[in-house]
């Protein structure tokens, strides 16, 4: 009695059936990373910056770097 035979691989389409799974997995797993980037980096971030600019005074910022010497065109009295 022979042994049982394997059945025969699929070839014809193989290429185009992985390649629809592996575009859907890359086009969700892309997504997933922007996501995450955009509200765990850049939305905190132009919060930050938002907050920051509420509250400074460049004329003061101007004066304490003119008292620390920093400014060469600009000497400290």
């Amino acid at each position: 009695m022979p042994a049982a035979l394997l059945p025969k691989p699929q070839m014809r389409g193989l290429l185009a059936r992985r390649m629809k799974f592996h575009l859907l997995g890359a086009f969700l797993v892309s997504m997933g990373s922007a996501s995450m980037y955009k509200f765990g980096v850049a939305e905190p971030r132009k919060r930050a910056y938002a907050e920051f600019y509420k509250k400074y005074d460049p004329v003061k910022d101007f004066e304490a770097m003119k008292a620390a010497g920093v400014l060469e065109s600009a000497p400290p009295k």
